[in-house]
């Protein structure tokens, strides 16, 4: 039988449609590549191959792909030597890119109400789940969206109503609030209509606010920091909830060959050394992060 990661990985020659720049060095992405664009799913990524003069490719999670269009978007931030010349990149120019990589978030129908929480460079995952179930009429999810530098998009007080929100917490990301997906913005930074603190945090408050028989419907879907998703796995272990963590981890070939990226993962057998690439990004919070 064949592995879920094979035959689906493609290989293009993708060329640049825009390169938008955003403060705290992150970057907007748009690329032409049609037989990506077509096969990806919430919480894959990509391998680019960020510049001919550094052949070893970086991963970077799709934040939107549109099978019409042909085009994917990827938001990343420079962190080093390979996103720093992928920085330098401009339109028209083609790079190699590599994907849709991974296993992707799964939404349970009997879990109506999907909690999706996106952290700094965390957060392209989740605005790609919430762009596929703005058209769920059977779904009421949340967004919360959480950043340390201004976010890559202008915050606007949000036309849709969240009720169990503390007052004044009223930033939204334009985009959600245009495809009728309610969101939530958090940060200690004290930008205007966040909720001071970590995104965790409020997501707590709002699940508090919930009664028994709504928060029971909660799924939580969570992509960020380490420390985030530890955070994340702690407040669905509180409500008793299902969660899904999207991991971020260094990674070499990125389609399961070098198993550099591997981390443990308790199973039905015991504890296992599980590749990021391919047997996630997407794992089960309670099996990454399990009790003391």
């Amino acid at each position: 039988m064949l592995k879920p990661h094979r035959e689906t990985i493609h290989l293009e020659d993708a060329e640049i449609l825009s390169h938008e720049a955003f403060p705290g060095e992150q970057y907007l992405l748009r690329l032409r590549a049609p037989a990506c664009a077509a096969a990806t799913r919430p919480g894959q990524f990509v391998h680019v191959q960020c510049h001919p003069l550094r052949p070893m490719r970086r991963p970077i999670s799709v934040m939107r792909a549109s099978p019409r269009g042909g085009w994917v978007d990827l938001l990343y931030k420079v962190v080093g030597k390979g996103t720093a010349l992928l920085a330098r990149r401009e339109r028209g120019e083609r790079l190699s890119l590599l994907g849709p990589i991974g296993m992707a978030f799964e939404v349970h129908p009997q879990r109506s109400r999907p909690l999706m929480l996106g952290g700094g460079v965390g957060m392209p995952p989740i605005i790609c789940l919430a762009e596929t179930l703005r058209r769920r009429t059977d779904l009421a999810p949340l967004v919360i969206l959480g950043s340390e530098v201004p976010f890559p998009f202008p915050p606007q007080p949000s036309g849709i109503l969240v009720p169990g929100m503390p007052e004044g917490v009223i930033g939204a990301m334009p985009l959600l609030d245009d495809w009728g997906v309610p969101s939530r913005l958090a940060s200690l930074s004290g930008f205007p209509g966040c909720h001071r603190g970590y995104l965790t945090d409020l997501a707590r408050i709002w699940l508090e606010g919930l009664e028994e028989p709504a928060r029971a419907r909660v799924e939580i879907f969570a992509c960020g920091p380490h420390p985030m998703l530890e955070a994340a796995a702690t407040l669905a272990r509180t409500f008793s909830l299902p969660c899904q963590v999207s991991l971020e981890e260094f990674m070499a070939c990125a389609v399961g060959g070098c198993a550099g990226c591997t981390v443990p993962v308790a199973t039905t057998q015991g504890a296992a050394m599980k590749r990021v690439c391919v047997d996630g990004p997407v794992f089960d919070a309670y099996a990454v992060f399990p009790a003391d």
